[in-house]
């Protein structure tokens, strides 16, 4: 209330004072504006009739001039005529008896010989007099003087003020009552909501925020944040209560924070990758941050926002060095950074040479064991060793001043990067981990440059894989390939006075605290897909050869023609994201899933019901939730993986009591969750059944095989992954010469 009285006191008091000052300077322009008038109408009057009174008054003739006044005389306009001596020869009857005995400005006039003008009090009135002297043979004959009423332009200002008080108040009542109508339900009306709101977040009931629109739509965001940072806090509190209370020892990001800060003793982490974790593009005129479709980024990124440190990674965005500063770094996430991502540029034929070429038509091929002939040229080795060489350069740029700091390479696209970094830096402790497969020694022998990335990985400290049987592959090829002693004790290989340890490590994804608020529901997406389907299932790729797509829609296919009852009934969502669209493999492969996807439903669909929805696109996380956490089941049939993300992002968001997972048996993740139904993605038959298998689960077995699952997955969750390697890193004693020991 005190706010609203002391606004509409403003809205008044400024109010009456612009009125105030509007009329002052009203009042000035009329006075200006009247007075300009007299002058001209003087002037015009006064220099016509000096022509006609001149000649008069030279021969001394009163009389004519008299008649010449009476004519152009009125009773608000007076003329009168003086000698050369300032005495009164004519006036008009009307100003006789009001003119004084002698007028200054007469003799002003006659004296300075050129006209005066001026306002003069006569007779009680305000007078406005124009002189111009009469000129005779060489010297002033006379003068002539008009006389013209100025009495108004002695404005009244109470008179003004009383018109303006009166559109004062108009005003002022206008303004107060729009005031208070858009103070009521601009501000007053949310503040209440937000209060609300707050009120409701407070006794721990979540809700979405009541406003979303500019004024208070920052302010609600923050308070949502705020919100959710507290719910997150007591979330993880409640569960480390738990923890102690069952004994167990739960990775979380809290401990991992804690975890890091114990052991790195404020040692920044630093972390390389060929994929960034936040692309900018630009959509129209806006530049829009995407989250790319990458599981090293989906696993990463969580521990980068709880460690903090620097992500060194190829700035590959259309709008990426709009966003960036003088030293190429911006803030992540940019509303409330968490640690600071650093951008690389390559030039196309970088790009082209050393990851369309050599890291994936290469490197990618022949580590999958997918039947796709992997390519090999000099020239994409050529250009894979420059960056490589790029990036350490700016590694080692960005390393300068920190003292044993710690990094972590990622992936098949840095293979050389351990080696030039430590032969720089021999006080540095790497760490490689290797998100792909590893093959056996025979394929990987391939491979022409197979000596030189594999002294390139023995440059690291440690290097990790997803699971043991890839670690054996490494060990079993770096003994036959190179001049080093595998000590298979310690899974470690010794060259000269280095060490490097190779662990299985499997990575995985940050747990769901929560279910998302705002998702679409299960009966929403059932009505989008058709008015009969009771189940559906998901299947989230990128558009790769390795995934098993082909594969699995031809399952589905099968599926329906052996199980017919089920046509209409059920649909099966694909979320595909376009992938290495420039290598003509995986244009090939697009092609290719087209028209399966077109001969499949062209065979089976109804005028209401296609058995594949096909949808393509990058898909952010928000996105493809409601499908991960409504299916009934979800297939992740890889031809070969060394983890595959999207099996345990699956089993972490899916009810409980209905999600199967369908998973390849070649999978890193096959190892871990037993419960899934396993499968071979090459054997059509064995997929179709399991979709039957599925679908026709009993409820009970259903959330045993899921709660076991889930267990799973929150236990060895991402930050124990990176506590676990971290762990391993620092135990290693790095000595100048590069030795690594435990």
């Amino acid at each position: 209330m005190k706010l609203i009285i002391r606004l509409l006191g403003a809205i008044w008091v400024s109010s009456l004072i612009i009125i105030a000052g509007f009329a002052f300077v009203q009042i000035q322009s009329e006075r200006d504006r009247l007075l300009t008038d007299l002058e001209r109408r003087a002037w015009l009057l006064g220099e016509g009739l000096k022509e006609a009174v001149e000649p008069a008054i030279q021969r001394g003739s009163p009389h004519r001039i008299e008649r010449i006044l009476k004519k152009f005389g009125s009773p608000r306009r007076g003329i009168a005529v003086y000698d050369q001596f300032a005495n009164l020869v004519v006036a008009t009857p009307d100003l006789a008896s009001r003119l004084p005995a002698s007028l200054p400005m007469v003799s002003k006039a006659l004296t300075a010989e050129e006209a005066q003008k001026g306002i003069e009090t006569m007779g009680g009135e305000k007078t406005y007099l124009y002189a111009v002297p009469l000129q005779g043979e060489g010297r002033p004959a006379g003068a002539l003087v008009i006389f013209m009423d100025a009495s108004q332009i002695e404005i009244n200002p109470s008179d003004l003020l009383q018109r303006n008080t009166l559109r004062l108040l108009i005003l002022a009542s206008v303004v107060s009552l729009l005031t208070l109508l858009v103070v009521r339900w601009s501000i007053t009306h949310p503040m209440t909501r937000m209060t609300e709101w707050a009120r409701l977040l407070r006794a721990g009931k979540p809700a979405p925020p009541p406003v979303s629109d500019r004024l208070f739509g920052s302010l609600a965001s923050e308070f949502s944040e705020l919100a959710r940072s507290l719910d997150d806090a007591k979330a993880a509190a409640e569960r480390e209560a738990l923890l102690r209370l069952e004994g167990e020892a739960l990775w979380t990001e809290e401990r991992l924070k804690q975890f890091v800060r114990s052991q790195l003793n404020d040692t920044p982490l630093f972390v390389v990758s060929n994929r960034e974790p936040l692309i900018h593009q630009w959509r129209g005129k806006k530049i829009e941050a995407i989250a790319p479709a990458s599981g090293l980024v989906a696993a990463l990124e969580p521990v980068m926002r709880a460690c903090g440190g620097l992500w060194i990674a190829h700035g590959s965005g259309d709008a990426d060095r709009e966003t960036v500063n003088a030293q190429d770094k911006a803030g992540v996430p940019p509303e409330q950074p968490a640690y600071t991502l650093k951008r690389v540029w390559l030039t196309k034929e970088e790009e082209d040479g050393y990851y369309y070429g050599f890291a994936n038509e290469g490197l990618w091929p022949l580590c999958h064991i997918a039947h796709t002939r992997p390519v090999f040229r000099a020239q994409d080795w050529a250009a894979y060793c420059e960056v490589n060489r790029k990036f350490a350069g700016a590694l080692l740029e960005e390393l300068k001043g920190t003292e044993r700091p710690y990094v972590l390479i990622q992936d098949y696209h840095f293979a050389l990067l351990p080696r030039l970094v430590k032969e720089a830096r021999p006080d540095v402790r790497i760490a490689l981990f290797w998100h792909i497969p590893w093959p056996n020694a025979e394929a990987f022998g391939i491979c022409p440059w197979q000596h030189e990335i594999l002294l390139g990985m023995l440059g690291a400290d440690l290097i990790g894989f997803h699971i043991q049987f890839h670690c054996n592959n490494f060990l079993e090829t770096v003994d036959r390939a190179i001049e080093a002693r595998v000590d298979r004790e310690r899974f470690a290989v010794v060259r000269g006075r280095h060490t490097a340890y190779v662990k299985p490590l499997p990575i995985s994804v940050a747990p769901e605290e929560k279910e998302q608020e705002g998702g679409i529901s299960r009966e929403e997406l059932l009505r989008e897909l058709g008015p009969s389907v009771e189940w559906f299932g998901a299947g989230v790729d990128r558009i790769d050869y390795t995934k098993g797509i082909l594969e699995r829609f031809r399952a589905i296919e099968l599926f329906f023609r052996r199980y017919p009852d089920y046509r209409q009934r059920m649909v099966f969502v694909e979320l595909a994201a376009p992938s290495r669209s420039h290598i003509k493999r995986y244009q090939d492969l697009d092609e290719e899933v087209d028209r399966a996807v077109e001969e499949i439903n062209w065979s089976l669909e109804t005028n209401r019901w296609k058995p594949i929805v096909y949808l393509r696109g990058h898909h952010s996380h928000k996105e493809i939730w409601p499908y991960y956490r409504h299916a009934d089941f979800c297939m992740v049939t890889s031809l070969h993986d060394g983890m595959n993300l999207v099996a345990k992002e699956y089993v972490s968001a899916a009810e409980e009591e209905r999600g199967v997972l369908i998973l390849s048996r070649f999978t890193g993740a096959a190892r871990e969750l037993a419960d899934a139904l396993l499968v071979n993605p090459y054997h059509i038959d064995e997929m179709a059944q399991a979709i039957r298998l599925a679908i026709e689960m009993p409820p009970g077995e259903r959330t045993l095989r899921m709660g076991r699952m889930k267990q799973i997955v929150r236990e060895r969750n991402i930050f124990r992954w990176a506590g676990l390697l971290l762990e391993e890193l620092t135990r290693l004693s790095v000595h100048p010469a590069g030795v690594a020991e435990v």
